[in-house]
């Protein structure tokens, strides 16, 4: 099996290659910024949307007017990327993955990408990596390199500069150890197991909401773009990046445990936005309690249910494990012991006693255990044949159980 990995670490340029950086991403930006413009104006004239070769095109003439010479003292390749990615954003608008494609801004995801590893010199030994119009940059390294490298991303996140190793390599798939698993979502416990186990929540933003509110108050009373303003506003990236990264790292943490110890894991298929959306309502329907909706939505997206789902799905693909993802609709509403369905039967948040055959449990735990039913009785319709089971790694979506249902 062909195994992509990517090895991100932290780099330790020096002044030259910050500045370098800086006006690489700025190019970056400036072309995808420049050709989404121009893709505009083509649309409101009713002329045809160009495709990446056209774009390429337009790049090699804006490098050679008068108006923009600056874009030769840039890498070419890390430009035509940004063409890349715009195109990769029409066609994921038009195929319904995504939004419209938006102008990008300064400081914000600045980064640049080399696609062609022939221009790429990884020196692991001596902790250095050579980029053209760069050349070496030194990065702390925290683990080995493993595979070919493919391309390099070089980012930055508050005033860090980070760069991103793409590599690919042959492994052999593993047998997959461990049960199956069902795995309810949630805000109280983060992650209930239908074994009866759960992981209690990090909530990063709670543990941190005083320094953010402290640095984001300073903030405000600076005037903006000015000496101090900036000063301020790096603190409070430093702020949120810091919450960022202690959630990435459970994250990680949590889906590697799980991922080695099953062979199958069944999750919900919550639309977190939907769940998160804001009960602010219009000035015609004002909304009902807008305050404590909104303190729930900003617990729900604390918790990175989305992220944990999209590492749980490559890693049990990297171990030969699959991952099943169903409805979630009355998982927490139905009996486990006698199949009644009712919205009376979760008593509270915490607890389950069905009104028809008494059964009592802890309601997260029993929607854990009917997430696993339902994981089951997907595996049974796609064997009995009415649906094709995908291959090994790929999680499988409620479309198929619809079809078997039918």
């Amino acid at each position: 099996m062909q195994r992509l990995q990517t090895f991100k670490f932290e780099l330790m340029p020096n002044g030259e290659q910050v500045r370098k950086m800086r006006q690489f991403a700025g190019m970056a930006r400036f072309v995808f910024n420049r050709g989404l413009a121009l893709q505009k104006e083509r649309y409101a004239a009713g002329d045809k949307k160009l495709g990446y070769a056209a774009l390429c095109k337009q790049l090699t003439s804006w490098r050679n007017s008068a108006e923009m010479p600056w874009l030769k003292d840039g890498p070419i390749h890390p430009l035509q990327q940004s063409l890349k990615d715009l195109e990769r954003a029409y066609t994921n608008f038009f195929a319904k993955r995504a939004d419209f494609p938006r102008f990008k801004k300064k400081g914000l995801r600045d980064s640049f990408r080399y696609p062609d590893p022939k221009q790429i010199r990884l020196d692991q030994g001596n902790r250095r990596l050579y980029l053209p119009k760069l050349g070496w940059l030194r990065f702390r390294k925290s683990r080995e390199v493993l595979g070919a490298v493919k391309n390099v991303t070089v980012s930055q996140s508050a005033g860090r500069w980070f760069v991103s190793i793409q590599t690919e390599r042959e492994v052999a798939v593993p047998a997959p150890t461990g049960g199956a698993v069902g795995i309810d979502m949630g805000v109280a416990r983060f992650a209930t197991l239908s074994d009866g186990s759960y992981l209690a929540p990090l909530n990063s933003v709670r543990k941190h909401q005083a320094a953010l509110r402290k640095a984001q108050q300073a903030m405000s009373r600076k005037v903006k773009f000015s000496h101090n303003w900036k000063k301020a506003k790096a603190r409070v990236q430093k702020v949120q990046s810091r919450i960022a990264n202690a959630r990435r790292d459970y994250l990680h943490k949590a889906s590697a445990t799980i991922s080695q110890n099953h062979a199958l894991v069944v999750l919900e298929d919550l639309q977190v936005g939907n769940m998160s959306r804001s009960a602010r309502g219009s000035v015609e329907q004002p909304g009902r309690q807008v305050r404590q909706k909104s303190g729930l939505n900003r617990a729900i997206l604390d918790q990175g249910w989305y992220e944990f789902r999209r590492q749980l799905d490559y890693k049990l693909a990297w171990r030969g494990a699959h991952l099943v993802v169903v409805p979630p609709h009355n998982t927490s509403r139905t009996c486990p012991e006698c199949g009644h369905v009712a919205a009376e039967n979760r008593r509270s948040q915490e607890r389950f006693a069905c009104v028809k055959c008494g059964f009592a449990a802890n309601a997260d735990h029993v929607g854990a255990i009917n997430v696993l039913r339902a994981g089951h009785a997907r595996l049974a319709c796609e064997v009995s044949g009415a649906v094709r089971p995908p291959a090994a790694g790929t999680h499988r979506s409620d479309s198929g159980a619809a079809q078997c249902r039918a």
